[in-house]
């Protein structure tokens, strides 16, 4: 048993009367001893449910992620003079997507499509997950891209680094690049709920360079942590959305609420309500049949055939492309979503990412001798 972490679970633990929040620092070096095991596991549930009864704050979720930062995995920042993506006529951010590592359930997801039409229009994006995981036990966004073709989950985080780069996509797998974090997972199930790690994992950023923090929540609340959050931590650009399930995917039977970084401009974000129907969007969210359904859904999105999931799928990746700076307004997002699907880029852009992945060259390449890569070749 650890004293030094038993000292943190009586303080977050001991009630609404003597209980107190942990500072940065305490939260940070708590979340540094459950992924390294330093507590023991009796600890790590309790601190878990007792967080979670407590509710974390943002500045212990700052810590939580400065632990994460300390010990996970880290993308570095892409070089426009080694990669072939044609970063160089984009100048903004990596594109950073969080969304609930424990899935979907109810309603399908495009968060794949999405993050190949930024991709095809020149924005790097970044995602990270593991494999079906409690409470929800939902399907993750790693089955839908090995559903599409396309297994992240056996590469190195230096091939990672080079699929980023080359393809414009990257996926950083809990089991294989940060097995710290993977090893909490059993916790999930067993206290039957989702830990604040859950929450914190939704604005996590394993990427060194300038990023924009894509994000959805449920609880209204959690909105206003998560920007004090981006304050504690100094991220300025970030995009956060009251989406379906918790994720950042709008909804077309609800006024979507969003929350716009405004860097620069005297304010902290701006709120954005849009509307699906002043957009000819309106309509009902496309249920989430099955995993197999949903797979031959995307594979004629990805063809240009119209349905209610294209339909889905243009309203929200016109918005991120107008979000991440590729179009000058929303209807000209919607329009170019739209025409990359019809004219085939999309599934281009995927068969490449595809052949990337595939190849003998790109899978045999030998990592740099840099520190950030030792350790996670495998």
């Amino acid at each position: 048993m650890s004293n030094a972490f038993r000292e943190l679970l009586k303080k977050v633990g001991s009630g609404v009367h003597t209980g107190k929040d942990l500072s940065r620092e305490e939260a940070a070096t708590a979340t540094r001893m459950m992924l390294e095991a330093q507590a023991t596991p009796a600890q790590i549930g309790a601190f878990l449910i007792a967080h979670r009864i407590k509710r974390p704050t943002s500045e212990e979720i700052a810590g939580m992620l400065d632990a994460y930062e300390q010990l996970g995995p880290m993308v570095q920042p892409l070089s426009q003079e080694n990669g072939q993506f044609s970063i160089k006529s984009f100048s903004g951010p990596v594109t950073v997507f969080g969304t609930p590592y424990d899935g979907r359930s109810r309603t399908a997801p495009v968060t794949p499509i999405t993050a190949l039409i930024l991709a095809t229009a020149g924005v790097p994006v970044l995602m990270h997950g593991s494999d079906c995981m409690p409470t929800k036990y939902g399907v993750p966004l790693i089955e839908l891209w090995q559903g599409l073709g396309v297994d992240f989950s056996k590469l190195s985080l230096f091939q990672v680094q080079q699929l980023l780069e080359t393809t414009g996509l990257g996926f950083i797998y809990l089991p294989n690049h940060f097995p710290q974090a993977q090893g909490l997972v059993p916790y999930r199930d067993q206290i039957g709920k989702r830990p604040p790690a859950a929450t914190m994992e939704l604005i996590w950023s394993p990427y060194a360079g300038d990023v924009h923090v894509i994000a959805g929540y449920v609880h209204p609340p959690t909105e206003n942590r998560f920007i004090e959050t981006f304050k504690h931590r100094g991220i300025t650009h970030f995009t956060l959305v009251k989406g379906l399930e918790g994720s950042f995917d709008l909804s077309r039977d609800r006024t979507a609420i969003i929350a716009l970084s405004q860097p620069g401009e005297g304010s902290d974000f701006e709120r954005l309500l849009l509307h699906p129907r002043d957009y000819g969007f309106a309509g009902t969210d496309v249920p989430l049949e099955s995993t197999t359904q949903l797979l031959e859904q995307m594979q004629g999105v990805l063809q240009g055939k119209s349905s209610e999931l294209m339909l889905t799928a243009i309203w929200n990746s016109g918005f991120y492309l107008w979000r991440c700076g590729v179009c000058p307004d929303l209807p000209t997002g919607f329009a170019q979503a739209e025409a990359l699907c019809v004219r085939g880029a999309v599934i281009q852009k995927l068969e490449e990412v595809k052949k990337a992945i595939a190849s003998r060259q790109f899978a045999h390449r030998k990592p740099p001798r840099n520190p950030a890569f030792l350790g996670q070749e495998g």
